[in-house]
């Protein structure tokens, strides 16, 4: 898959602040782990060096967020997707009925990095209900297949972009 073919994610405005500044957090802590993991290194045998190991293993950890939140924020959207009142999508609050229940289910279609402030539960926009769900509009039944295969209907109630 090329990166024009990837599924763009939205992020509201708070979101990619508060990731950009997790992301210069780890950066700057990049010396503090290093300089740790010398100081283990120096306390001899590295084979049962427990503290040094945890050190390497937080260290892969952190470098392993680094490169995620990179990527995350080297293509994400800032501000609301291009939908209107009525059309599901990312970035919208959406209420939906599936087939066969009389409750209503509302949730944000948007990337799981905005389920932190949200507020909401959040779905991802490539999830196989986003994808379903991506376009439709009010009273449209879309259908997709979960990860077990079985076919599941749901019912748009209703889209209104998601104010936070």
């Amino acid at each position: 898959m090329s990166s024009t073919d990837a599924p763009v994610t939205w992020l509201t405005q708070e979101a990619f602040d508060r990731l950009s500044n997790e992301l210069q957090t780890l950066i700057a802590n990049r010396p503090v782990l290093a300089k740790e993991i010398n100081a283990r290194r120096e306390e001899g045998d590295l084979r049962e060096n427990g503290g040094y190991q945890a050190a390497r293993e937080e260290q892969a950890k952190e470098e392993g967020r680094i490169m995620q939140l990179q990527a995350l924020l080297r293509d994400a959207k800032v501000g609301e997707a291009s939908m209107s009142d009525g059309v599901a999508g990312p970035g919208m609050l959406v209420t939906v009925r599936f087939e066969g229940d009389d409750d209503d289910e509302t949730f944000l279609i948007g990337s799981r990095e905005e389920s932190e402030t949200a507020g909401v539960e959040v779905y991802s926009a490539a999830s196989p209900l986003g994808i379903a769900l991506t376009g439709a509009g009010e009273g449209d039944t879309v259908e997709y297949q979960t990860p077990t295969g079985k076919a599941v209907k749901v019912t748009l109630v209703s889209a209104r972009p998601f104010t936070g």
